[in-house]
């Protein structure tokens, strides 16, 4: 079983959950978990969680995502986006300077209310559930961050433009493009959208299908060189290095005294590393400071032995 990060470039017309099924087949392994999902319009970064690894996906440190859109100014529909029904349509007689102008608007913390055709549960149902059923309800805002926005450009007389933003997690690009529409008067939809980084990859990281099936061909050596180590993602975090005994003790289970540990003057979550045989340092897994018990608590361990 292959364990570690492949990040694939996702196609448009595919679920993130599709690209998973794929997957399955072209590598024969059913252990594969997906981070930040993608609408089926939506290509770009997908990062793939193989065999042991999956137990990072519901611990990623928010690293922020980016993106490349396009939007269309001077219409509306129910998905916010250009597969939904129409609601509204108009000519957009707006400039690239009043465009540039609510843009400003929209970078920094933001309270954005997440659409109705989105995975977001209220009351236990997810909205898209309601949505379908020709049903709308209030949905209570939620903060997200916009780091920049960026407009590439804007064709005045068709309405139609181009911006890439980074934000946070969370955040709706397609709400984002119907934010700006009700901004400037005219309504917004998102008609392209193109994500560029997730979980600290970036589109230089990725592989096509066509890719991975022609590295599968090669076999498990080949498709070693694509796999990423699933440390890869918690980068962020401080790191932590343990003696060969500590090490022994940690993967099963003991939790270390912090007095006999080199120094961890920070609360939270780090990387813990041991050595095997005076080899290369290993990734264990995720533990945490208790400064009140005064010892160090295992959040997950992803080391797998040999054999």
């Amino acid at each position: 079983m292959i364990s570690g990060i492949l990040c694939m470039d996702k196609p448009e017309g595919f679920t993130s959950f599709d690209v998973v099924a794929k997957m399955r087949g072209i590598l024969r392994q059913k252990k594969i978990g997906h981070a930040g999902t993608l609408d089926p319009m939506a290509t770009g970064v997908l990062p793939l969680f193989l065999g042991t690894a999956t137990r990072a996906c519901d611990l990623l440190p928010d690293a922020g995502k980016a993106y490349t859109a396009r939007f269309q100014l001077g219409v509306t529909t129910d998905t916010q986006d250009c597969t939904g029904n129409i609601l509204s349509k108009a000519q957009s007689t707006v400039t690239r300077e009043e465009v540039l102008a609510a843009m400003e608007r929209f970078t920094g913390e933001l309270w954005q209310v997440p659409p109705m055709y989105s995975a977001v549960k209220i009351g236990g149902k997810k909205l898209y559930e309601i949505a379908r059923k020709g049903q709308e309800i209030e949905r209570p805002a939620r903060p997200v961050t916009v780091y920049e926005l960026t407009l590439l450009s804007f064709d005045e007389q068709r309405g139609e433009g181009e911006f890439t933003v980074s934000c946070s997690k969370g955040t709706y690009v397609r709400t984002l493009c119907h934010d700006l529409g009700q901004a400037l008067g005219t309504g917004g939809i998102l008609t392209g959208l193109r994500r560029t980084k997730a979980a600290g990859f970036t589109l230089a990281d990725c592989y096509t299908f066509p890719q991975v099936e022609e590295l599968a061909r090669g076999g498990e050596e080949a498709l070693a060189s694509a796999i990423f180590p699933v440390d890869r993602v918690f980068q962020s975090l401080p790191a932590l290095s343990l003696s060969s005994a500590q090490a022994r003790m940690f993967v099963n289970g003991v939790k270390l005294q912090l007095n006999r540990l080199p120094l961890l003057a920070k609360e939270g979550r780090h990387r813990v590393y041991g050595r095997e045989n005076a080899g290369e340092p290993v990734f264990l897994g995720l533990a945490s400071p208790d400064f009140e018990q005064k010892e160090l608590r295992i959040d997950k361990l992803f080391y797998q032995r040999e054999g």
